[in-house]
């Protein structure tokens, strides 16, 4: 009997992400999911990049987690 690999990443709420809608529709979205929290934003979707097998979704969701991490850091300075 094969023992079955638990998967280690389950996010607790959905994104509203994919990588096939524009960047705009992207970012909106996964704010949206996290009622316009940057930074969890952030890190829901760098979560997603690091487990993500798929590349295209990789290299999208890296590029917005990254736009949310500045965006968190310029309005958090004030």
């Amino acid at each position: 009997m094969t023992k079955v690999k638990k998967k280690f990443f389950e996010p607790g709420k959905p994104l509203g992400w994919s990588k096939s809608d524009g960047q705009a529709k992207r970012r909106a979205a996964a704010l949206a999911s996290r009622k316009g929290n940057a930074l969890r934003t952030a890190k829901a979707l760098m979560a997603l990049a690091n487990v993500t097998q798929d590349r295209e979704t990789e290299r999208k969701s890296r590029a917005d987690a990254l736009y949310f991490y500045r965006m968190h850091k310029k309005y958090k300075k004030g």
